[in-house]
């Protein structure tokens, strides 16, 4: 999904590696509160962990924003592309059983009916791979 947002938004920011590979790492790091992600693996951030649960406030639009709002005044080349990608992340997990705490540290939480891993996740991703393969096949023709 991220991928179809990349390619959508590309022609619109000026430097385009650092949009690509920003927004593209972006959308692993609302899951470094999880040991068991990519970013979540390694031995620095289970400092992280030990304060905060998975899906707990690094799965919130509040820690998006406040982040968001230090990289636009400390590092404005990288903000909007982290905000796409860690945004997009957010937005299919809120679609997910488990969903997401959005304004954390508020309880609510919001969620949907796609099971992680299951067969509506991989019809969502196939579709969009074809999505992908067509916006390329658009911006090369």
């Amino acid at each position: 999904i991220s991928m179809f947002f990349v390619l959508l938004f590309l022609p619109l920011v000026e430097n385009k590696l650092v949009f690509v590979v920003v927004t593209l790492i972006a959308t692993y790091v609302p899951d470094i509160d999880s040991r068991y992600s990519t970013l979540g693996r390694k031995k620095i951030n289970r400092i992280l962990q030990i304060f905060t649960k998975h899906r707990g406030m690094t799965h919130s639009f509040t820690f998006l924003i406040t982040i968001t709002f230090f990289l636009t005044l400390f590092l404005p080349v990288v903000a909007f592309g982290f905000f796409l990608g860690y945004g997009l992340h957010l937005l299919e997990d809120s679609f997910t059983i488990e969903g997401i705490r959005p304004f954390y540290p508020h309880k609510s939480r919001s969620r949907g009916s796609i099971r992680t891993g299951g067969r509506l996740e991989i019809i969502v991703f196939v579709i969009f791979v074809i999505l992908n393969l067509a916006l390329l096949s658009v911006k090369i023709l």
